[in-house]
């Protein structure tokens, strides 16, 4: 890539789906990235009712342990206790709520976001790796790996990276902005990397070109095996996750690649994302993708 490439934002409504004005659906490959973006979202289906309890305390502590023991005793009877959730269409478009059975969280203006980007560096050989930091179920990295198989793309690895153990405990001391931080209380938040694996196989897109990197960020990024990086997509949640993966990856990304924040809508992942652009005095529009996430093209 010479010193002459111009590049610009992407506008935040351009994604490769029929189902958007202006883009028609004209080949097999649409076709089949469409389908892998409804199924990944589970968006073909109704939102099943959720397991009680997996997302947030609802009752007091008394509530709690009745709700425990009589849960459990259900589950061994192969009976789950659930909750009717009554999502909105642009809820479930927009990942505005932790889904049941769907592969990913992002809802599908962030899967389409990720189509867009990754289909264009592609296109315009921008070089580089992909890699997402936080995938709980790996939806969206099996996403990037469809994508690339779609297009008969081998040179190109696909990183998942996550501890595969939930989120960890807030740092106060040395990241504020995460005081009082509670993702690492939730269970449903920590899927394991066999089981991760296992969906990367279900779809048929379990191979070499998926890497995994197992670890909390701070231990696993700052020496990751990767020289080059087209698509940095970052889902951490917290202040700490979300610097640590920037300080260690962006100086990899290429130009014209492309930097996509899933939690910007989260103060302490905002502020993370301010602090790091004015310190390195980067200009590059950050666009919107929806009510929670937010993207920029490197220049």
């Amino acid at each position: 890539m010479g010193a002459a490439l111009t590049v610009a934002p992407i506008p935040n409504t351009w994604a490769f789906d029929s189902s958007r004005e202006g883009y028609p659906m004209e080949t097999s490959t649409d076709l089949y990235i469409s389908l892998l973006k409804k199924t990944l979202s589970f968006s073909l289906w109704p939102e099943p009712p959720a397991p009680y309890g997996a997302f947030r305390r609802r009752k007091g502590p008394l509530a709690e342990a009745v709700i425990a023991g009589v849960t459990k005793i259900f589950a061994g009877r192969g009976l789950v206790i659930g909750i009717d959730r009554r999502l909105s269409a642009e809820a479930r478009e927009g990942g505005e709520a932790w889904p049941g059975y769907a592969d990913t969280m992002v809802g599908m203006k962030r899967l389409d976001n990720i189509d867009a980007c990754v289909r264009t560096v592609i296109a315009e050989g921008v070089p580089g790796d992909f890699i997402e930091t936080g995938v709980w179920r790996g939806g969206s990295c099996i996403l990037m790996r469809g994508i690339l198989k779609a297009h008969d793309v081998t040179d190109r690895r696909v990183f998942v990276a996550d501890s595969f153990e939930g989120l960890p405990p807030p740092e106060e001391g040395k990241y504020p902005a995460d005081a009082g931080d509670k993702h690492h209380r939730y269970g449903f938040l920590a899927v394991s990397e066999e089981q991760v694996r296992e969906n990367f196989r279900r779809y048929g897109l379990l191979d070499e070109q998926v890497v995994f990197l197992k670890g909390f960020f701070e231990d696993t990024l700052p020496d990751a095996p990767i020289d080059q990086l087209a698509i940095l997509r970052l889902d951490g949640d917290m202040y700490s996750s979300t610097i640590q993966a920037l300080e260690s990856l962006y100086d990899k990304l290429s130009v014209g690649g492309f930097c996509i924040i899933d939690d910007y809508a989260l103060a302490p992942c905002a502020k993370a994302v301010e602090d790091f652009r004015t310190a390195r005095g980067i200009t590059d529009p950050l666009e919107t993708i929806d009510n929670i996430s937010k993207f920029w093209r490197k220049t």
